[in-house]
């Protein structure tokens, strides 16, 4: 198998959560939102809604907010990125990686100023050899298809197989196996007693860097001559 590593970005590689909690300490501090409106905005996000234009129009309606939801929606996308931040640790980790053959990559479901800008203010730009994000290809996990595109730009097809790294269940895990490659699920501890087929369940990326670095990458069979 071929040392290609796909990293999942929220809740992977960055701690999206701790960073929304900041926002949303912000927006009602802001706009004077009253107590318990953070809260209320974590318990959404937590919901799981599957679009940030629902978000937004959910909190617009629940606090009479003036804004158009592209507003706000925009304004979320163009602050989160300065909110985020990826530990020198898990850094260090994915040069390591590198160092030692593997090709890496970041593939990320959002709209792409907002997941580049992440990969761009955090360092992850420089650590990794590419990045696919759903919102600049219109394709979004667990289509094998952003897999593919990653693993082109970093000069290889899935064909050869891999590894997808990532905390969804549906968008990486089962989206991996779709697309033919191994993976390992980073359990937040959000879906306790979850089913699933990934072949590792770690707790945190770390974890999931080490098990790569053990991998042994398969040699090509010699030549009879």
């Amino acid at each position: 198998m071929q040392q290609l590593a796909l990293f999942d970005l929220d809740n992977t590689l960055i701690d999206l959560d701790a960073a929304f909690r900041v926002w949303a300490g912000e927006f009602a501090a802001e706009r004077a939102l009253g107590a318990g409106a953070v809260d209320w905005l974590v318990a959404v996000d937590r919901e799981g809604v599957p679009h940030r234009e629902e978000f937004f129009t959910r909190v617009r309606e629940r606090f009479e907010l003036p804004e158009q939801v592209e507003d706000l929606w925009s304004a979320y996308r163009r602050r989160m990125p300065f909110l985020v931040h990826c530990r020198s640790e898990v850094l260090d980790g994915l040069r390591r990686l590198r160092a030692s053959g593997w090709a890496v990559a970041v593939v990320t479901n959002g709209m792409a100023d907002n997941q580049f800008g992440k990969i761009q203010r955090t360092g992850l730009a420089e650590v990794v050899d590419a990045w696919a994000l759903s919102g600049a290809e219109g394709i979004r996990k667990p289509d094998p298809g952003l897999f593919e595109i990653a693993a082109q730009r970093c000069g290889v097809t899935l064909a050869g197989g891999g590894w997808v790294i990532g905390d969804n269940l549906i968008a990486d895990i089962a989206g991996g196996r779709a697309a033919g490659l191994q993976t390992i699920w980073i359990d937040r501890g959000t879906s306790p007693g979850a089913e699933h087929d990934a072949d590792h369940v770690v707790s945190d990326v770390i974890d999931a860097i080490g098990i790569l670095s053990d991998q042994k990458p398969m040699l090509p069979a010699p030549t009879i001559s």
